[in-house]
């Protein structure tokens, strides 16, 4: 590649979701709902699951942790994704880009393996009840957070610091709604082959190793409910673990639809609508399912509530 083909970019141009102006302020509209909800339902999950001391327990603390990812990568994207609505040409900066690509991608892949130890601790609760608080401990819990971050840190660092190294070919339009690593190959004149190959066998790594943990765990937990004489503890043993089984097909087949489903001229349409679900809908969707159709989280969000009520109230007296 010669030299005054090559390009020092300063900023990017988002195209964003659509071009259609009638389409611009309904979807503005609906995505702002979808992402208020996501940070409302994370953020409450995970101060309400700090401060009730009912839901100090193993499996609100893994709770805890996957919000807290959702609320990272989706706060990395549904903000910027909005100002794209109002504005007539989007402008990211560099630095800001490279930023946000890898607040992204540091808490996805952290939440895929916090998704597996999510699986792993209701197998355990399971199908090791009696010996559930020693294999559980607080440490054990803390490991099993914390090696996902420091993984997923030390992962992604290198290969978008290659990303950004590398020199771009004239163009500086994005053709997506949020700095992607996808589309900002696509820009890049040298070393595209060996960046896309450490993309797909890390990203086929990291989705094919916490899914298989996800199965086992699952068909180990589903054999031991088969084997329960008591109706009521089958019961029982499906709500503490089944609520999170209608989120995972959908996080990940639409991750793995990302990397397998074949290119075509309509292709980077679909990848706009798939990214929608995993980076706005289901961290909007998770706490929902996981929590407030769990008793013991509704209990306490009622209880929260009142005592909220109540220091207003005397706060008001007293005024």
């Amino acid at each position: 590649m010669d030299k005054h083909n090559l390009t020092v970019v300063n900023e990017f141009i988002l195209m964003g979701i659509t071009d259609i102006p009638e389409l611009q302020a309904p979807l503005f509209g609906f995505f702002l709902i979808v992402y208020m909800l996501s940070v409302v339902g994370n953020l409450g999950l995970i101060i309400l699951t700090k401060i009730d001391s009912r839901l100090q327990t193993p499996m609100y603390f893994f709770l805890r942790h996957l919000a807290f990812t959702d609320f990272g990568y989706s706060t990395a994207v549904g903000p910027n994704m909005l100002v794209n609505f109002v504005v007539a040409q989007h402008i990211s900066s560099y630095n800001w880009c490279a930023t946000q690509l890898t607040i992204f991608s540091i808490f996805i892949s952290s939440e895929i393996f916090i998704l597996s130890a999510k699986a792993y601790d209701c197998y355990v609760a399971i199908c090791n009840p009696l010996l559930y608080m020693i294999i559980m401990s607080q440490r054990a819990c803390q490991v099993l957070v914390t090696i996902p971050y420091l993984y997923s840190i030390f992962l992604t660092l290198p290969t978008i610091t290659k990303m950004f190294i590398s020199s771009l070919c004239g163009s500086n339009i994005i053709k997506h709604f949020y700095c992607d690593s996808l589309p900002l190959i696509s820009l890049l004149c040298s070393g595209t082959q060996e960046i896309k190959l450490l993309i797909l066998v890390f990203s086929a790594f990291n989705l094919i190793s916490s899914l298989l943990i996800v199965l086992v765990s699952y068909i180990l937990i589903l054999v031991a409910i088969l084997r329960m004489n008591s109706a009521e503890g089958r019961y029982k043993a499906f709500s503490t673990c089944g609520l999170q089984l209608t989120v995972i097909p959908v996080f990940y087949g639409t991750l793995f639809f990302m990397y397998v489903h074949p290119k075509s001229r309509h292709s980077l349409d679909i990848d706009k609508i798939a990214s929608l679900f995993y980076t706005l809908i289901i961290p909007m969707l998770n706490p929902m399912i996981c929590s407030l159709r769990n008793k013991e989280v509704k209990n306490a969000l009622h209880k929260t509530w009142k005592m909220c009520v109540n220091h207003l109230f005397k706060i008001h007296c007293m005024l």
